[in-house]
């Protein structure tokens, strides 16, 4: 079959963003979409209302159930909810119950994009500082990786994550709403390989940040290096949001959902 990835993450009842994302972006990359559900979370396409996180031992037995089963060739992770499910996340990868050589692909969401909290931020950071590590990949907006860095200069809060034992770091600009064009850059043991600019398109969008990790993670469970896998990303992200749908037309600060259903 299609190589697989096993994503971690949360139910979003809208669509938008989490598991429905990863499926649907991993679908297109051309590999099969596994979940653990970290929690379900009460939103709309453009806010949080509230979350019940998973138990720990659950994400974990949704987990070994498929590592047991499908040809996992990847994995992923976005909202993981709980400071025990990011420790039981990082003892899957330090007892080798998840391969060592599997890519990994961390999305460290600390905030819905959508403007809810999903915990408290800096008991998170601590807890991701452990998980970071075993990551083939991290893709965090300006916020997260800031709060994960300690720096503010993104270039320089890239490299020292570098530096702490991240392989890689995309260094996204898109939060950044008064710079122009989004510019992406992406360090790899502290040395930047790649960058690219994309246009920034009006409007806000729900999910893009899901959608661009697992298209990635995607991506390298069919085997892409790195550099391929998020040059294609790029260009598949950029036609989603160009075709965006708008589920409120007469409100011009409404988040738009990124239409996943689009070829590379």
């Amino acid at each position: 079959m299609r190589p697989v990835v096993l994503c971690f993450s949360g139910l979003d009842p809208s669509g938008g963003a989490g598991l429905q994302a990863d499926i649907e972006a991993i679908g297109q990359s051309g590999a099969h979409a596994a979940i653990a559900c970290t929690a379900v979370t009460i939103q709309s396409s453009q806010q949080v209302f509230g979350f019940e996180a998973c138990a720990a031992s659950l994400v974990q037995a949704q987990a070994t159930a498929v590592l047991d089963d499908l040809p996992v060739k990847a994995i992923k992770s976005g909202m993981i909810g709980t400071t025990d499910n990011i420790a039981m996340l990082t003892q899957l990868f330090a007892e080798q119950i998840i391969s060592p050589d599997t890519p990994f692909v961390l999305d460290p969401v600390l905030v819905a994009n959508s403007g809810g909290s999903l915990g408290d931020e800096k008991t998170l950071v601590r807890a991701f500082r452990q998980l970071l590590p075993y990551a083939t990949l991290i893709t965090p907006n300006t916020h997260e990786l800031r709060a994960l860095s300690g720096e503010q200069d993104l270039h320089s809060g890239a490299k020292k994550l570098c530096a702490q034992g991240v392989h890689a770091v995309l260094v996204k600009t898109s939060h950044d709403f008064d710079s122009g064009d989004i510019e992406q850059y992406l360090y790899i043991e502290g040395e930047m390989v790649h960058k690219s600019i994309l246009p920034r398109l009006e409007g806000e969008f729900h999910g893009s940040g899901c959608s661009l990790a697992s298209f990635i993670a995607g991506r390298l469970a069919m085997e892409d290096d790195l550099i391929d896998a998020v040059k294609s990303a790029d260009n598949w992200i950029n036609q989603t949001l160009r075709a965006a749908d708008d589920p409120h037309p007469d409100d011009a600060q409404a988040q738009l959902i990124p239409n996943r259903f689009i070829h590379s």
